[in-house]
């Protein structure tokens, strides 16, 4: 967990913003659905979709540990998915997002 003191001796969180790239059987299997619902457990804001390739593409953005969390979830993901790789790349800083949601 990423974190650090600040003049009054409190804690402050560092966010994360990664790209991820999920394969496999990932498609058909309510892969986003379930994403959109541990993102918002988590308190993780973005976004996912399917690419036309039969993958799974997704923002997350959130305090460092709970971005780590949600990407130990997408190596199993829901019960019916097969993931066979994660892509993860860090994103660039951008417009923050208020929510998680899925893209069409």
């Amino acid at each position: 967990m990423s974190s650090c003191g600040n003049a009054r001796g409190s804690v402050i969180m560092s966010n994360r913003r990664i790209h991820v790239i999920i394969s496999g059987e990932v498609q058909g299997v309510a892969f986003r659905a379930n994403c959109q619902r541990q993102a918002t457990a988590l308190g993780v804001t973005g976004w996912v979709r399917n690419l036309w390739d039969g993958s799974v593409e997704a923002l997350f953005e959130g305090p460092s540990s709970a971005v780590e969390a949600m990407l130990r979830w997408c190596h199993r993901g829901p019960s019916f998915a097969v993931v066979t790789g994660v892509e993860v790349n860090e994103a660039e800083p951008g417009p923050s997002h208020q929510s998680f949601y899925i893209r069409m």
